[in-house]
């Protein structure tokens, strides 16, 4: 049984992400993220020293992480910031190529994969819970696939169910069948109407790659394989069940000032997240998936039309840099120095941003290991936040 210390811990991580071949055949074709005009001619960029100093002031901080990583990529530049360490026992620092959860940031992966389907008509943005998913609630039977993707369907959210967070609390490490992560909260009606609100639940992502399921007839991990993995080229995400990372990993912690910081990178299972937040992924890779998902390289130009029917003001958990607005699966941030499409994601050790400019040429990935939301750590976020958009405004800046 884990001390009530690091069961508080855990429960503030799981609170907030616990947590036929012929028509896939055109889907499988390789797919390449917008590369654009590379204004400065391929040479190196210049490292900011203001930029670092932001980042070595975020691990300074009492209740800081050990670490941090900021992946800029222009073109065909990558630059490379880090802070601080990835593992405290050996002191190395975190690297671009360390695996890490990505925690809510697999939500777009769940939109890339649904979202391919409804590119290749297998899948409709119309599609209800009732016609593709009968076997679940009649009360939620109203609910488009559209809503799910927005977080405007009214699911109740499965992670905040008391029976799921004591069952994880029990046993951190206990294999959940993602197949019935929504059974802990199928005696409950929708929160409101489909449509008329607007609320970031983890239940949404799971009855979307159901749908995705029902449609196919094939694993919800086969379908991120045939349809996001491979087209992009990433050989280092995948969606495990159990509590193990690949080697090598970033180290996440749980940090509680006075008590020394804590690894937790491997204290919970990935089961219990699943379609919604339990994807494994580099700070690289997942610079190559959001590029081509934020950006125009993996959706035809209608169905990103409708991924960007962007709701104002909603937002991701936790907030992303500047000012929010909720598409599909993916988020609006419009800072102070232009607009950047991407996702969010935090669990216990580890938050995460990935953006991108909205013609894909350019990404930053920004990865903290240990956990940062409102409800834990609101001034960290706060700061957070601010750095986040410093760096959002390098990125976008000429040269």
């Amino acid at each position: 049984m884990p001390t009530r210390a690091r069961g508080r811990r855990l429960r503030a991580g799981l609170s907030a992400t616990a947590l036929t071949a012929a028509a896939l055949a055109a889907l499988l074709q390789p797919v390449q993220a917008a590369a654009g005009p590379d204004p400065s001619g391929g040479r190196p960029p210049r490292h900011d020293d203001r930029l670092q100093r932001e980042l070595e002031g975020l691990v300074a901080q009492d209740d800081g992480p050990p670490g941090v990583i900021a992946v800029l990529t222009r073109g065909n530049r990558t630059q490379v910031y880090t802070a601080g360490v990835g593992d405290i026992a050996t002191g190395r620092p975190p690297r671009p190529d360390d695996h890490m959860r990505i925690a809510s940031v697999a939500k777009a992966f769940s939109g890339a994969v649904t979202l391919r389907l409804v590119d290749q008509g297998r899948l409709s943005l119309d599609d209800t819970i009732g016609a593709r998913l009968p076997q679940l609630p009649a009360a939620w039977a109203a609910v488009t696939l559209r809503q799910l993707l927005q977080h405007t369907s009214g699911l109740p959210d499965y992670s905040q169910d008391p029976e799921f967070i004591a069952t994880i609390m029990a046993d951190p490490r206990h294999v959940f069948d993602p197949h019935h992560l929504l059974d802990f909260v199928a005696d409950e009606p929708l929160r409101f109407r489909p449509g008329s609100l607007y609320e970031y639940s983890n239940s949404d992502n799971i009855a979307a790659a159901y749908m995705a399921e029902a449609v196919t007839g094939r694993p919800y991990e086969e379908l991120l394989e045939e349809l996001v993995y491979r087209p992009l080229g990433l050989h280092r995400t995948s969606l495990p069940l159990g509590y193990r990372l690949p080697r090598p990993f970033l180290h996440g912690y749980a940090v509680d000032p006075p008590a020394e910081p804590e690894d937790v990178s491997e204290a919970i299972s990935a089961s219990g997240a699943w379609a919604s937040g339990g994807i494994v992924s580099t700070p690289r890779e997942l610079g190559a998936f959001i590029r081509a998902y934020g950006g125009t390289a993996l959706l035809s130009e209608p169905t990103r039309a409708e991924q960007r029917a962007f709701r104002p003001g909603d937002s991701s958990e936790p907030p992303g840099p500047g000012t929010n607005a909720a598409g599909l699966a993916l988020f609006r941030y419009t800072t102070r120095c232009g607009v950047l499409h991407g996702h969010t994601g935090n669990t216990a050790g580890y938050t995460q941003l990935a953006a991108t400019t909205p013609d894909g040429s350019r990404s930053l990935t920004f990865t903290l290991n240990t956990q940062v939301n409102a409800a834990g750590k609101p001034a960290l976020l706060a700061r957070l936040r601010t750095v986040q958009e410093d760096f959002a405004c390098a990125l976008l800046a000429d040269g």
